[in-house]
């Protein structure tokens, strides 16, 4: 990735910060202003968590190698959306009623799923680096299949907040659904490459 590039996508996936900061300032949000910086923060993380499991089949099947580096990129920006998504429901819908967390998080599923998302995100954010890959080893690659289970939790949590219109949680799914279906592919077929290779062997 080279140095303008990356500038460039780093600029560009900050520009839905800028434009929800602009219409907070503007009050151009709507009547809900809180509502519907949470909203858009959360699909925004969502979105790039999307993007960055996107990126080891693209690199697969539309053999471009040189979007590899852009998955961690992409996983970073889902923290970072995911942590400003948490901020506004901890300063403007609980306006700091700390105490009012944890029952939230006890008592109403969807933010339970939502927060243990958001925890594990922050798990694989801190283990990102190549500091930890090298002391983990490999380790590293079981911790950070967790973002599967991340985006399954994430798409669980729109769901239960969408409710009565569920077309963008479809829309989401039906991304999510064959990036992962990809993956039970792979490793189908490498463990019958195993098995066929062992059995070629013997």
């Amino acid at each position: 990735m080279t140095r303008a590039v990356k500038y460039f996508i780093f600029l560009l996936a900050l520009l839905p910060f800028a434009v929800l900061c602009w219409g907070a300032v503007a009050n151009t949000l709507g009547p809900d202003p809180a509502d519907t910086l949470a909203t858009e923060t959360g699909e925004w993380a969502f979105r790039f968590l999307l993007l960055s499991l996107a990126i080891t089949p693209l690199r697969a099947i539309a053999g471009w190698p040189k979007v590899f580096p852009y998955r961690r990129t992409f996983g970073l920006f889902a923290l970072f959306y995911a942590s400003v998504h948490f901020l506004v429901y901890i300063v403007f819908l609980l306006q700091l009623r700390w105490s009012e967390i944890f029952e939230d998080v006890l008592e109403r599923p969807y933010i339970t799923v939502g927060f243990t998302a958001f925890l594990l995100l922050i798990v694989l954010g801190l283990t990102s680096t190549k500091k930890m890959m090298r002391r983990l080893g490999r380790r590293w690659m079981q911790l950070h299949k967790l973002v599967y289970l991340i985006n399954i939790l994430a798409l669980i949590h729109l769901v239960w907040i969408l409710r009565t219109d569920l077309t963008e949680a479809v829309f989401y799914a039906s991304i999510l659904l064959p990036l992962l279906a990809y993956r039970v592919y792979r490793r189908y077929v490498r463990n019958a490459s195993k098995h066929i290779n062992l059995s070629t062997s013997n």
